[in-house]
């Protein structure tokens, strides 16, 4: 079963490299009855945009092969959109100012917290749902 706002399922990106750090983001926003797609590195979420895909919210590592996440989050961005949150994620402490410099609403240090991470998951449905009454 998926989270859904007047039928249609809450949709979540991941960008991240590493499989395990993958699996721990999905693990929590299957809780969230999100539908969730997997990019291996930045190139591979802006093609989706490209493609004509929509997220509500985007959980996006830092460091990755190809393209890094603040080049996708900037290109994302670039293509006008606006409305979906970006979460940017890292070990790297000093992350933040260059995630919003970006363009990322919000920054975790990794390993995330569930006690974190649910009620900001919560705020994206509240949110949608309270946008399309």
């Amino acid at each position: 079963m998926t989270s859904s706002v007047q039928g249609s399922p809450m949709k979540a990106l991941i960008v991240e490299d590493m499989a395990v750090h993958a699996l721990i983001i999905s693990t929590i926003l299957r809780k969230f009855h999100y539908e969730i797609t997997v990019a291996e590195n930045g190139n591979e979420a802006v093609q989706l945009f490209l493609e004509g895909k929509k997220f509500d919210i985007i959980f996006c590592d830092k460091d990755m092969p190809v393209m890094s996440g603040l080049e996708a989050i900037e290109k994302i961005r670039a293509l006008g959109e606006s409305h979906v949150k970006i979460v940017g994620i890292s070990a790297d402490d000093n992350a933040q100012e260059a995630f919003m410099s970006a363009g990322a609403n919000v920054f975790l240090p990794k390993p995330m917290k569930f006690d974190v991470v649910g009620p900001m998951i919560q705020e994206v449905i509240n949110k949608k749902n309270n946008t399309m009454v």
